[in-house]
């Protein structure tokens, strides 16, 4: 059986692969290789500046060409490294011949050779290989995606601020609240999950099989390799690697920035599983329609059925990104002594989980957008829930000394239909101010909404 969309063992690369295109070239195992090519050629031309006699700086005609291959790198150059792979049975050591057969032609980087991949392990390479991927799916999709989520709920709170709403707190009647500020609830904390997704450090080290940088002193053994690699690290893009040096490592990058970013990836997560669940109850309820497409059916035997595909679609996906994010975030700061390779096969899935991500984000975004208010639906529930003044009532009754005014009104409305009649009735019995009265009697349920038009339309 040939490997397509439709043969495909993951739906991330099977049902849902047209949505994933920006994520696939960075996450995919020939982003890997990218990644590691570009680690390489990094080092090589940076050994080239370290003031060895025995490696001269590189010409600019030869500076211009190992960027070139980073630059350029293809699919093709992929399948090339994979098919020495098959002699090597090793995948940075076929990197390693890749590079060194791009040197054949060219006289002055053959005499150099030997420099691709001086005095490195291979997690040298592959750490921060994993590290530019990990960054490049951080800030140009994962980022991105929660983004535009942020813009419109701050669309959503701004233009539905004094959209006046029933809360249920319990599921049941609770004072009211408007649209706006609901939607400004989660984009305050959404805004705040971004936040620390964005100022994660990624890291990533160059200091050899044990960490103590012991290849590179045989060598060179008064060279200061340590500020070398820091260099090399953290120069920005394309001479150096633009990440945050880690000096202190066993032979693996300890993950631990890893295991940040993740959890922090899984809180925004869970804030969008909430507004999912939150969105999928007001569309029950008839707070929200949902725009109907051309042609979209949804039930095969009732016909009526608009479902809220989208919000569904977005919770399951995030639980499904979640439990990836949060085992990685558990399993690789763990490793035996200097090094085990329980890590490696769990990293090749970083893709699978930012993947998730991004398609429950894309899931969510089209929910939202197709999303129209119901205010008829919002108005009625509002009319019917009289017994939510109960609160106001009892604590301007409070404020005026009025003896067992919880009680009081607790006996007259709970459990009990309450009318409009009925609680005019009590407030023109009660000993308070007229003022008082007047302003509780010009009360309803939906002018009851406190700051919550202020609120929303603040952020």
């Amino acid at each position: 059986m040939s490997l397509s969309t439709i043969t495909a063992l993951s739906p991330l690369d099977g049902r849902y692969a047209s949505k994933l295109a920006a994520l696939r070239p960075i996450m995919s195992e020939h982003g890997y290789m990218h990644r590691r090519v570009q680690v390489e050629v990094a080092w090589f031309i940076a050994l080239s500046d370290a003031g060895f006699a025995e490696f001269k700086p590189l010409t600019t005609g030869a500076r211009a060409y190992l960027l070139g291959l980073v630059k350029n790198f293809s699919e093709a150059d992929s399948a090339a490294i994979k098919e020495i792979e098959k002699t090597t049975n090793h995948d940075v050591k076929a990197v390693e011949y890749w590079i060194k057969s791009k040197f054949e032609a060219r006289p002055e980087l053959m005499r150099a050779a030997e420099f691709v991949h001086f005095a490195c392990t291979s997690e040298d390479i592959n750490n921060t290989s994993h590290a530019l991927q990990i960054r490049s799916g951080r800030d140009q999709v994962i980022l991105p995606g929660l983004d535009r989520i942020v813009l419109k709920l701050r669309e959503m709170a701004h233009n539905y601020a004094d959209v006046p709403m029933l809360s249920r707190t319990h599921g049941q009647t609770a004072s009211p609240t408007t649209v706006g500020k609901e939607m400004a609830n989660v984009l305050v904390r959404l805004s705040a999950a971004c936040e620390r997704i964005a100022s994660v450090k990624i890291m990533g080290k160059m200091n050899g099989a044990v960490g103590n940088y012991n290849a590179h002193l045989s060598a060179w053994p008064d060279f200061d390799w340590e500020a070398f690699s820091k260099k090399v690290v953290e120069t920005p893009e394309p001479l150096g690697l633009g990440l945050t040096f880690q000096p202190y490592s066993i032979q693996i990058e300890p993950h631990d920035y890893m295991a940040e970013l993740f959890d922090a990836v899984a809180r925004a997560n869970t804030i969008l599983i909430d507004l999912s669940r939150d969105i999928w109850g007001y569309v029950s309820l008839g707070y929200f329609k949902q725009k109907l497409k051309a042609g979209e059916i949804g039930s095969s035997t009732m016909p009526h059925k608009v479902n809220p595909i989208d919000f569904e679609n977005a919770e399951g996906n995030l639980g499904l990104a979640n439990a990836l994010l949060r085992h990685l975030s558990e399993k690789l700061p763990v490793s035996r002594w200097q090094r085990d390779l329980t890590d490696s096969t769990v990293l090749r899935n970083i893709g699978v989980a930012l993947g998730y991500a991004a398609l429950a984000y894309a899931s969510l975004l089209t929910g939202l957008n197709k999303l129209e208010l119901n205010e008829e639906a919002l108005q009625a529930d509002l009319d019917a829930s009289w017994e939510v003044l109960a609160e106001p009532i009892q604590t301007v009754m409070r404020r005026y000394g009025v003896p067992g005014a919880y009680e009081k009104l607790k006996e007259v409305t709970r459990g009990k239909t309450v009318t409009a009649e009925a609680l005019h009735g009590l407030i023109r019995s009660l000993e308070i101010p007229e003022a008082e009265k007047e302003r509780l009697l010009a009360m309803t349920p939906s002018s009851y909404t406190g700051k919550a038009a202020e609120l929303a339309r603040r952020v």
